[in-house]
Order: structure tokens, then sequence, then C-alpha cells
């Protein structure tokens, strides 16, 4: 190539290159896209996007500091959900069929909260259209001969079949509130407490169950036991009392060698019960037997604290941990407001090792009905039983800024603080993408995120969450 043509070619490449980057750059600056999204969820917004400044090199030592830490990771996230409860399913049956499908899309659908996780009860609950079991026998019926899933086929597997279609990764868990009434002291299912005589019969009826369901084409991916083991809520309501010696030896001779014989994958969750049963659960882990079947220890948060899950955790690290029940209370004045309450606490479940938030049911009227037990319970939404207007409560819009961006498989990761009244969270998503959920619960403040030189700083509105991915 000759001296003038050479010097062509340089002069005419150079003026191709700035004429790309003149129009790259108007590109840009027509459409940008920043690294950081943002939803606040507030008074005045409900999970609405908000423009936030990007990372920038970190300076100085700014005063309310939230410092996050990456490489110090902890639990795998399994995911969100609530409760296919007998009330949930019934009030999902009585909607048209377009309704239906347009409340099961918005909770379980890909555009909507993308909740993962979900349980379903066996046999009634409080939450309940009714008192039954699935083998209902006026006599003892040890080898189950009247046996049946029949209830559930009208309203209950039909609404688990639907959600899974709209979300195949569906994960299902469930759990008794009470053995039938035959097999337990006082012959009835509410209150009382089970006899140690029907634990092979009762093992066989959870075989059953679970075949039952699979038949139908729903699987069930794990069980609790017993709801609530340590209380039979003095005979109000389907319960039953368990005492720990009998949970192990059922567990361990009974439960899991038949889920083994069966060729069941299905996980066994021990206690299903409050925070200040966590002695129970490590004396229960520490027999060897009950532990080669439990995967993991199922938590309630209406006693005790939740840092009992980490003392747990550090006993037996190989075991996994779930918080399987918490609802919001119809009655509560606050009912659709208290969002900042319901993300304070799940915050704190997931900085003590749990892999799963699941609320209680999923949807109740305006009254928390239907409900054959004592307690006002609310549905993560509710239907106004005249007009079918729906409404969210406070814990629907603190789940949308957990579900709604953190992926199954996700990792929790170190952050530290010493923020007055601001509780913060921080995950990484399997293909790599960071959330972080700023939950405050006090007056507007700024905070300044770092992470390692990086920094970002923002206002926080009052009673609000905030959650930021990148």
């Amino acid at each position: 190539m000759g001296r003038n043509t050479r010097r062509e070619f340089i002069r005419i490449s150079a003026t191709a290159a700035a004429a790309i980057t003149a129009s790259t750059s108007s590109f840009l600056k027509a459409a940008p896209t920043p690294r950081v999204r943002a939803w606040v969820t507030s008074p005045d917004s409900k999970y609405q996007p908000m423009n936030v400044p990007d990372w920038q090199p970190a300076s100085g030592n700014p005063t309310n500091l939230i410092q996050l830490d990456p490489k110090r990771q902890f639990q795998k996230i399994l995911g969100f959900g609530a409760a296919f409860t007998d009330a949930s399913c019934y009030l999902f049956g009585k909607m048209n069929a377009s309704d239906r499908q347009g409340l099961l899309s918005e909770l379980f659908g890909p555009e909507g909260l993308r909740l993962s996780v979900a349980r379903t009860c066996v046999g009634a609950s409080d939450y309940a259209t009714k008192v039954y079991s699935f083998d209902e026998s006026p006599e003892p019926d040890p080898e189950l001969k009247r046996f049946t899933i029949e209830h559930d086929k009208e309203y209950i597997l039909p609404t688990l079949r639907d959600a899974r279609k709209i979300n195949s990764d569906l994960f299902l868990f469930s759990s008794p509130w009470s053995p039938p009434g035959w097999m337990k002291a006082g012959g009835s299912m509410l209150g009382g407490s089970m006899r140690k005589k029907y634990f092979g019969p009762y093992a066989d009826y959870f075989v059953k169950f679970l075949q039952g369901y699979s038949a139908e084409g729903v699987k069930i991916n794990a069980i609790t036991i017993q709801n609530e083991v340590d209380t039979d809520q003095d005979g109000r309501m389907p319960a039953a009392l368990w005492g720990q010696e009998y949970e192990i030896e059922f567990v361990k001779k009974h439960l899991g060698p038949a889920l083994e014989r069966s060729s069941l994958d299905t996980k066994i969750w021990i206690l299903d019960h409050n925070y200040n049963l966590s002695g129970r659960a490590i004396d229960e882990l520490s027999d060897p037997l009950l532990n080669k079947y439990v995967d993991g220890v199922a938590w309630h948060g209406y006693m005790g604290l939740a840092g009992n899950m980490t003392k747990v955790h550090e006993a037996f690290p190989d075991k996994n941990t779930y918080w399987t029940e918490g609802g919001p209370d119809i009655s509560s004045a606050d009912y659709g407001t208290d969002w900042a309450k319901w993300s304070h606490t799940f915050t704190d479940i997931l900085r003590n090792w749990s892999q799963c938030i699941v609320g209680w049911n999923l949807l109740l009227d305006e009254k928390g009905n239907p409900n054959i037990g004592p307690f006002p319970c609310g549905g993560l939404v509710t239907v106004d039983s005249k007009t079918g207007q729906l409404t969210k409560s406070g814990q629907y819009w603190a789940f949308a800024h957990f579900s709604k961006v953190i992926q199954r498989g996700a990792r929790v990761y170190d952050s530290h603080s010493e923020v007055t009244g601001v509780d913060h969270v921080s995950l990484e998503n399997p293909d790599g993408s960071q959330v972080l959920v700023l939950t405050n619960r006090g007056e507007k403040q700024k905070v300044t995120c770092r992470s390692a030189q990086q920094a970002l700083a923002l206002e926080l509105a009052s009673n609000s969450i905030t959650t930021l991915t990148w």
C-alpha cells in the first residue's frame, strides 16, 4: 500500500470511527441503560420504579454506612410463598375461570410476585370449610381401608395443578394439623395427642397421601410431621400434641423407613413450630437415626427470636432451615400498610439461615373466612365476599421486594451497619446479579451503601422498602 493511499485509508477510517462514536453516544443519551435498578414501597407508592445514582468510586467516611461483603456468603434460597389452605382453595374455586387464572398468574407468574414455594394441608387446618381427615372412621381403621383424598379433588387439587402450570418449578410442602381422630387420645381431630400404637398406620397414611396426590398430578416435595407440635390449641381447632420422644420415634422407626420402602424422595422436616423450641430441634437432630432421615427444620415466628434458627444451624450445619408460617391479622388497622413490619421480619429470617419464607393463607375473605378456628388471620390477598374486589395486604407488598427479584439458588451474603431503624439483606443471584433490600421503619433518612471500593448514596422514604439490583 503506497504512502498516499495509506494516509487516505487512515483518514477515512478515523472519520468513520468518529461517526460511529458520535452515533453511539447519541443512542446512549436517547436510551440510557443504568446499571442500578430500584423499586420502592412507601405510603406514596407500591413497588414503583425509582431513580437512584449509579455506583461511584468510594471516598471519605460517610455516616449511615451500610457495608456489603459479597465474598462472605451463606445459605441458598429456595423461594417465597404462602399456603394453599382448604379455605384459600375454596375461594379460588368460587372465582370464575378468568379471575382465578388472573390472580394465580399475579401470585405465581413471571410478571407477578413469582412465588415459588407453597404449603398445603394434610386434611383440615383451622382455615377450612369443615373438619376432615383422609380416613374418617367411627372405629379405628389401622389398615386404612377408608382412606381417600376425595375431598381434595373438588377444588384443592385443581388449584394446585393450575398453580404448577403457571410456575412449573413450584415447590410444595405439606403439613397435617391433626391425624385422624381415631389415632388420638380423645378420639377427635380437635386438640388431644397422638397415640403411639398408631405410628405404623400413620406412616402408611403419609405414604398414601403422597401417592394419591402424585396420581392426581401434584408432587409434594416435603412434609412436616405436625403443624405446631407443642400445642393442642385447647381443643378449639384441628391440632395435636407430639412429645419430643414421639416425633423422634415416629420419624426414625416408621415414617423414614416407610418413605424409603415406597421409593419416595419426599423430604422430611421436623418441628414446624416456634423459634423458642430450638433446644428441642437440637435434641431431636442429635439422634443419629432421626438425623439420617431429616432434611431440615421448619420454623414459625410467633414466639422467641429468629436467632435461635442460627443456633440450630451452628449445631447442625448440614441440616436446612425453612420458615413455614406467618400471616397478617385481618382485624388489624394496618393490614394493608404494614409492609415495613413484614420486610423487617423477612430480613431477620434471611439473616438467620432460612432458605424460604412462606406466609399463611394465600386468599381469605374480608372477615378472615372460611375459618373453623379461633384466630383472626388475614390472607396475603383479601377477596370481598359480596363484590369480589381484591385487596392486597402489607405482607403482599413486602413479598414483592423479595420474591420478584431474588432467584432460586441465590445466596445471602454479609452486610453490616449501625444505621438506626434500617434493616438490610444482600444476595447474589445465580446469574451474577446482586440484590439489596433496605427497610426503613422510621423517618426519612439518607444512607450510603459500600461494596469493595464502590459506593452508592440514596435517600430512604419513611415507612418504606427499597430494593436495588445491579
